[in-house]
């Protein structure tokens, strides 16, 4: 199958659905369940980097030099009342990085520098010590070192610039050293909740199935979004279980199929054993083309008059070809979508087709627009 439209990473997605899994297809726990307390925390921070060849925020970055300022106090250097620090060799910087579940004090993470001002490029510069807080407000990490830069600015003396990735973020490898452990009650609930990631009720009572028919009637689900496990109380004997648990094979429930259509882009995507029903459509386009141009009207040689010009519209309308197809009962809808591709269709003809098919009941399944 074949896209003669512009739309060929869509055609390549669904030539590639014939060989996808079943949609019932057995999958491991540990894809299908995210466990509760178990989880990655946000950590962000303000600080600055130094050692920048002029390549750091200018004198328009006002929270730059009182940044700068307030740094020298901390160390003994007072500058006087009203001065700001003029270094372009300063730049300040959001600090982002993730706290991983279970990690301790004096474990490594890696955290990422993004420029705040309107620094040029952070190649080359060093941050200094920035405390790394969470959504309380409390400071869990400490990140400092050299910034790896992945890009890089240049600029001649006339203006001219050129500019490879993004100058103005970079990365520090175990950038930043755990000061405060984030507790968790995972170690001392009697039970282990799954959370599902795609919430469904036939997959959460497979998962209790497979859970009981494992380690006996230890799990239970109340809706389609989670499911109790009850765990070892022994610390040594949780994670052991925890990790022959997410190991286990769940049948996963099927799915309505689905139909998404990206419009910015124009790429559609069409799940397996997505259908239509009988149904007939026709598609037309009405152009409008107003053409602009100037006619020039000169006098007779020794005449008295003057020379004009006398601008000109030419108005054209196109109808286009209104085609009108039918499709029986069962008809997949990616032969739908061969057809309207193969005489030229475009996105916005395909999208509208789509909606059109969807609102009048037509397609087995849902459409999704992103």
């Amino acid at each position: 199958m074949k896209f003669r439209s512009a739309l060929p990473l869509a055609a390549m997605l669904a030539a590639l659905s014939g060989f996808a899994l079943p949609a019932s297809a057995a999958q491991v726990l540990r894809n299908l369940v995210s466990i509760e307390g178990v989880r990655d925390n946000p950590l962000v921070g303000y600080g600055l980097v130094v050692g920048l060849n002029g390549s750091g925020d200018t004198t328009q970055v006002k929270f730059s030099s009182q940044s700068v300022v307030n740094m020298l106090k901390q160390f003994g250097v007072k500058m006087p009342d009203g001065a700001e620090a003029k270094s372009k060799n300063v730049a300040t910087v959001m600090v982002s990085a993730v706290f991983p579940p279970g990690y301790r004090r004096g474990q490594a993470i890696d955290v990422t520098v993004s420029s705040l001002g309107d620094a040029k490029s952070l190649r080359g510069g060093t941050l200094l010590l920035t405390q790394l807080r969470a959504a309380d407000n409390e400071t869990y990490a400490l990140a400092q070192g050299n910034v790896v830069v992945g890009g890089l600015n240049a600029t001649g003396k006339s203006g001219s610039s050129v500019t490879v990735n993004t100058p103005t973020s970079g990365r520090i490898p175990n950038g930043a050293n755990i000061e405060r452990e984030i507790l968790s009650d995972f170690s001392t609930k009697p039970t282990v909740t799954l959370n599902l990631r795609h919430p469904h009720f036939e997959t959460a009572i497979n998962i209790v199935e497979a859970v009981n028919r494992r380690f006996g009637a230890v799990a239970t689900t109340r809706d389609a979004t989670s499911v109790e496990v009850l765990a070892p109380e022994n610390p040594t004997q949780r994670v052991a279980f925890m990790a022959k648990l997410e190991a286990l094979s769940v049948d996963v429930g099927v799915d309505t199929p689905k139909v998404v259509f990206n419009s910015r882009t124009g790429t559609v995507v069409i799940a397996e054993g997505l259908r239509v029903k009988a149904a007939a459509v026709t598609h037309g386009s009405l152009k409008v083309v107003i053409s602009e141009s100037s006619n020039v009207s000169q006098p007779a040689p020794f005449g008295r008059g003057q020379t004009t010009v006398t601008p000109q519209s030419k108005v054209s309308v196109d109808q286009g070809n209104g085609n009108m197809f039918k499709w029986p009962a069962g008809a997949k809808l990616q032969a739908i979508i061969d057809v309207v591709n193969s005489l030229g269709a475009s996105p916005d003809d395909i999208m509208a087709i789509l909606q059109a098919l969807d609102q009048a009941g037509a397609i087995e399944g849902e459409l999704v627009v992103i």
